[in-house]
């Protein structure tokens, strides 16, 4: 049977609670996520996706694990919305006759979802990943981002090049708040390693979380648009191969809990089928992942590669890390995937938008 159409409107509402609902549950596994996979070799902060999680509210409060949790829940809505509908509307599309898709078709029409999607969901990424990381810059450098944590000069050592040289390569990414901010601690710090180190440790001065807002017009008057769209590259190639693999997956683990023919699946079945479809699909896409992440990151620690595009990228994480290095943070992106898709599923084959907006339209006595 042919996938039946659903109105517009209902396909962006319902894309739209579920993105939201998603978001709220599982964003403190992405902070993990990203942090993970933005440590390298010699920077190494935290171990696991449970040490990053405690050490992020002792040093930033618990508020702290959902640093960007507004841009997603800000752009989350029109980016499930997107990949849904445009899914939906291919599958429409390249069904006949009311036969079911083959396979070939069925990838076809994530193709194109995931092509579709990443109009939102690469600005929405680029400006999350600056939030999210910023409290692990921060803690490398010693600066305290958080409430609870202080740093010192002395911590870091003697000044290191390798940072200075990478504020001069990037400033035009980083806000203007941030730059100054380290350029006073390499300066304090380099006055204290003139003389001999003999002075007491002297405290970080405390530089104001960034914002979305101040990142947007840095990044605008900088570079424009194209700013917000840097690793647009490497988000189509982790996007479309992530819904190729997750909307047929999906649909063929749904058909699996059908009771007959044209009927709805239970609740249970498209939670499940969504969880299993999501987390398979992240995993198989997480060396992508790594590298639009770290493309995607303007700011670096010491000691941390500059990259000048995917190849290169993947190129120097190979080359310093190792293979493995491209499935840091697979086992959070699964956890985070699994439930955001399995709560989109549920919501969508529900019905929730198609019954609110039956009760708007219902006919006042």
């Amino acid at each position: 049977m042919a996938d039946k159409q659903i109105s517009l409107p209902a396909k962006l509402i319902n894309g739209g609670i579920a993105g939201l609902i998603g978001v709220t549950c599982v964003f403190p596994i992405d902070l993990a996520k990203t942090r993970l996979q933005n440590q390298q070799n010699g920077q190494r902060i935290y171990s696991s996706m449970s040490d990053c999680l405690i050490k992020t509210i002792r040093s930033e409060g618990y508020f702290g694990m959902y640093r960007g949790a507004a841009v997603n829940l800000t752009l989350v809505t029109p980016e499930k919305a997107i990949k849904l509908a445009a899914n939906d509307f291919f599958r429409y599309h390249l069904s006949k006759d009311g036969q079911k898709l083959t396979l070939f078709k069925e990838m076809l029409a994530g193709c194109g979802a995931g092509t579709c999607q990443v109009i939102v969901t690469t600005p929405m990424e680029m400006l999350k990943i600056q939030l999210q990381d910023a409290g692990r810059i921060g803690e490398a450098m010693g600066q305290g981002w958080g409430t609870n944590q202080g740093g010192s000069l002395d911590q870091l050592g003697p000044c290191p090049l390798p940072l200075a040289v990478h504020l001069e390569e990037e400033p035009a990414g980083l806000s203007s708040f941030s730059l100054a901010a380290q350029k006073k601690i390499l300066a304090a710090q380099a006055q204290l390693s003139a003389q001999g180190g003999s002075q007491p440790s002297v405290e970080a001065p405390a530089s104001p979380r960034p914002t979305a807002t101040q990142l947007t017009r840095d990044l605008l008057r900088s570079h424009g648009i194209a700013g917000l769209y840097k690793g647009l590259g490497a988000t189509l190639l982790r996007d479309v191969p992530f819904s190729i693999v997750y909307f047929p997956l999906f649909a063929n683990l749904n058909q699996l809990g059908q009771p007959a023919s044209g009927e709805k699946s239970p609740f249970y079945v498209s939670f499940l089928a969504g969880c299993v479809a999501g987390s398979a699909a992240a995993v198989a896409v997480n060396p992508c992942d790594v590298v639009k992440t770290r493309l995607q990151s303007l700011q670096r620690g010491v000691n941390e590669d500059t990259y000048s595009g995917f190849l290169d990228c993947a190129r120097k994480i190979l080359r310093n890390e190792g293979p493995s290095a491209f499935l840091k943070g697979a086992y959070c992106r699964a956890l985070v995937i699994a439930p955001l898709f399995g709560i989109a599923q549920v919501v969508y084959f529900l019905g929730i938008a198609e019954t609110l907006l039956g009760l708007l339209q219902r006919p006042q006595p």
